[in-house]
């Protein structure tokens, strides 16, 4: 299909309409006022504030809703979250301050001169490492998405937002050493098929790693966006395991077992499983699978006719997202959105497709297309195999849904 975004002409005439319909909507004072030179800003006749009052640099008072989402009334002490402000962010990278968070136990206060990880089990010399000692391995950056695998769920898809329907995932620069050059360092022993990591919460949450996973990509991490991890990301250490589900990248990291077996913890059995409709229950999904979702319009937005971007964010823990499709017309025709470079494996990838709103409802959303050739599915895909009993790995197509009035809402609900 031929886009309007090939056709320079075409792209002339949208600039114009929109630029119409915004002339529209003033009156002639306002075109007055615009004509007229533009006055002196405040912050040209006086200096602004000193350098010294910013210990550590903080966003515009101007952008003060631009803050992660935690749910109201969550008690914190116990197994809870919060969501990245998807809608807000432009880019690929999460900033620090608001990538997701997921713990079980609490954030621990840990200070990294007693932190100590321990590596036994299955290995020729069993180690205990200081933070020190990890930090004089080489090290590694690499830019990885991370998702909660329970997002969302399955059987009530609420919320007004980007961030209410899937604000568990988020994308960093994560700096550490392969898991891979520690092992080799303690020696693994033959029958070593499995490494048990465990945290240094108050849940001493355990997740059972497999041996190829831990040789081929997965990182000891203990810096993000370039400065160290925050306490909630795993300071001062953390498992991180590009394009497996969220809950395997263990926080706070204080233990590697290395085993035959799986440990069978309560993060790999009676959660992390996916109930399927005959009774049985999937275990070790590990991989997440190809999602998207418009970000630009979504919910709670109100556009106008006119020319409008489409924009939002496709993942895979699959490898590179191929292609993401958009369609403007409840699912009728597709058209490819341009991806924005660079377009990493296992990262967040951004895409934009230009549009024309006529001012009629319409219902628009994405699917991704990674590098395997994987398509996103749509709701009533998944759940023709998947079922409702399940709660995690829902990677559903996302509508949103545009009223006359321009107003953005859940397609869902």
């Amino acid at each position: 299909m031929t886009r309007d975004s090939d056709d320079p002409p075409a792209r002339r005439r949208f600039l114009v309409q929109g630029a119409a319909a915004a002339a529209a909507l003033v009156g002639g004072r306002a075109r007055a006022e615009e004509a007229a030179p533009p006055a002196i800003p405040d912050g040209m006749k006086s200096p602004g504030a000193d350098v010294g009052s910013q210990t550590y640099g903080t966003p515009s008072r101007f952008e003060a809703d631009v803050i992660r989402n935690v749910p109201k009334g969550l008690k914190q002490y116990t197994s809870a979250s919060s969501r990245t402000p998807l809608q807000e962010l432009d880019g690929i990278l999460t900033p620090n301050g608001l990538f997701y968070e997921r713990h079980h136990g609490g954030i621990p206060d840990i200070d990294p001169a007693r932190h100590r990880l321990m590596i036994h089990g299955l290995v020729e010399t069993p180690l205990i490492l200081t933070m020190d000692d990890i930090r004089r391995f080489p090290s590694e950056s690499h830019i990885y998405f991370l998702e909660c695998s329970g997002n969302p769920g399955f059987e009530a898809i609420k919320g007004k937002t980007a961030s209410d329907l899937v604000g568990l995932v988020s994308c960093a620069e994560w700096t550490g050493v392969r898991l891979a050059t520690v092992l080799r360092e303690a020696g693994l022993k033959p029958e070593a098929q499995w490494v048990v990591a465990e945290g240094a919460d108050a849940a001493a949450l355990t997740r059972s790693i497999p041996i190829d996973k831990c040789l081929d990509d997965a990182l000891l991490v203990y810096s993000q966006n370039g400065e160290r991890l925050r306490p909630q990301q795993g300071y001062p250490l953390r498992v991180l395991l590009p394009g497996f589900e969220g809950n395997m990248n263990v926080k706070w990291l204080r233990r590697l077992n290395v085993t035959a077996e799986p440990a069978y913890s309560r993060e790999e059995t009676s959660k992390y499983t996916d109930s399927m409709p005959d009774g049985t229950a999937r275990q070790f999904t590990f991989l997440m699978e190809a999602k998207s979702i418009i970000t630009r319009p979504s919910g709670t937005q109100r556009i106008a006719p006119g020319f409008h971007e489409i924009s939002g964010i496709a993942w895979t823990g699959r490898g590179k997202i191929r292609g993401v499709q958009v369609t403007t017309d409840g699912g009728r025709t597709w058209q490819d959105a341009a991806l924005q470079e660079p377009v990493l494996t296992r990262a967040l990838t951004r895409f934009r497709l230009p549009w024309t709103w006529d001012g009629q409802p319409t219902t628009i959303m994405s699917r991704a297309v990674d590098e395997t050739g994987y398509v996103q599915p749509s709701f009533s895909d998944l759940t023709a195999v998947r079922g409702l009993k399940s709660f995690y790995h829902n990677n559903a197509t996302v509508p949103w849904r545009i009223a006359g009035s321009g107003e953005v809402s859940n397609g869902y609900a």
